[in-house]
């Protein structure tokens, strides 16, 4: 084995150009994939986390409108309030230099509890006869702290809120379609004076949602929760990792089959030189060994350069975060989230593409006839 180590080192530090460009590639690839995967975990958590601000952990929806009792408690929740949603149009009046306003939004009437369920949402001031809207619906309508909002329901019932606040979440969907008021004012809005949906509720672990939603439910209600609402939304954000960890691990299948393919020319440059060894008492397999072991060393330590260029490319995006169009990617700013699972993970698939890519040189290097050389 030293004997090969030292042939392999040698070869290593006389072709240092080849041997810094092919590790260089394999670092390279290393670090775009982590650093992908890391900002596709920031991108997935950072937009549940800001749907959780405005989604309930669990909706106990109300299978009979005249029963409604409060579910029974139980250790993970921290909040629960009854609650009524529906959709109204709102509407602002025209003013002297501003035009009126007008959008659809739904309307989640909270009952007592409330500001529990959504604790990092401005709901302290939210009483009756007030309303609190998403940040983008107050800009679509042009709606200010103090002014007045006239809501109309599906029957054409109508009412008046003052604006008291607005929340963003860093969700766009639910800042430009969301607005809370109290319960009350929703059950007058669709004139139903003792009309419930069910109840939301907060946990100490929204993981959970799904155990404790069935522990709840009871006969009386439907259990949603968080995680079934978003499925769509989730099971499309698993996929986007999948196919952006997959395009981007090419580029580590290249550069480590551009390194084995330099591999091979040598070999076939040193084929001279490779008959020699064999007709001094190298064995085959020595000789095969030199050129494995050389594509094993630029592999790992590609690997090693390109783990730590991915981490520290990733910390610069988490301390200088990309700003993003809300409109579009739901999220004003892209978030970082480096796991050690996917650095883990990267670098084991990455080293079995090394791996293989070395027995090229080294099924090259095997078929070499000492005798046909020389002769």
């Amino acid at each position: 084995m030293s004997f090969v180590w030292f042939l392999a080192s040698r070869h290593l530090r006389y072709r240092r150009t080849q041997s810094l460009i092919s590790l260089l590639g394999v670092a390279v690839g290393i670090m775009v994939l982590t650093t992908a995967l890391s900002l596709t975990n920031g991108f997935i958590k950072g937009l549940v986390e800001a749907t959780l601000k405005a989604v309930p952990h669990i909706y106990l929806q109300s299978l009979n409108i005249e029963e409604n009792p409060p579910p029974p408690p139980h250790p993970q929740v921290v909040g629960q309030a009854p609650v009524l949603l529906t959709k109204a149009l709102l509407t602002r009046r025209a003013e002297v230099g501003r035009s009126a306003g007008a959008d659809f939004a739904t309307l989640i009437g909270l009952g007592d509890g409330g500001a529990a369920v959504y604790p990092e949402l401005d709901l302290s001031q939210l009483k009756p006869g007030t309303i609190v809207l998403g940040s983008a619906l107050a800009r679509s309508l042009g709606a200010y702290p103090g002014d007045k909002l006239f809501l109309v329901s599906i029957n054409q019932k109508r009412i008046e809120l003052r604006v008291v606040g607005s929340f963003q979440t860093g969700n766009y969907l639910l800042d430009a379609g969301f607005a809370f008021t109290t319960l009350q004012d929703v059950r007058n809005l669709m004139e139903a004076p003792t009309a419930l949906s069910g109840y939301q509720i907060r946990l100490r672990d929204p993981e959970q949602a799904p155990q404790v939603g069935q522990a709840l439910a009871g006969w009386h209600y439907f259990p949603q929760t968080w995680q079934s609402s978003n499925r769509t939304l989730i099971e499309q954000l698993a996929l986007q990792k999948r196919v952006i960890g997959i395009v981007v691990f090419l580029i580590v299948v290249v550069a480590a089959l551009g390194m084995a393919s330099v591999l091979v020319l040598t070999v076939i440059e040193k084929t001279p030189d490779i008959a020699l060894l064999r007709v001094m008492g190298a064995r085959a397999s020595q000789v095969a060994g030199v050129f494995a072991l050389e594509g094993l060393v630029l592999g790992t330590l590609g690997i090693g350069l390109g783990n730590l260029l991915g981490f520290g490319l990733s910390s610069y995006f988490a301390w200088r975060p990309v700003q993003i169009p809300g409109e579009l990617y739901f999220l004003t700013r892209l978030p970082v989230e480096i796991k050690p699972s996917d650095f883990a993970w990267v670098s084991a698939m990455s080293l079995l593409v090394v791996l293989l890519a070395s027995l090229l040189p080294l099924w090259r290097a095997l078929r070499i006839k000492p005798g046909e050389v020389l002769r």
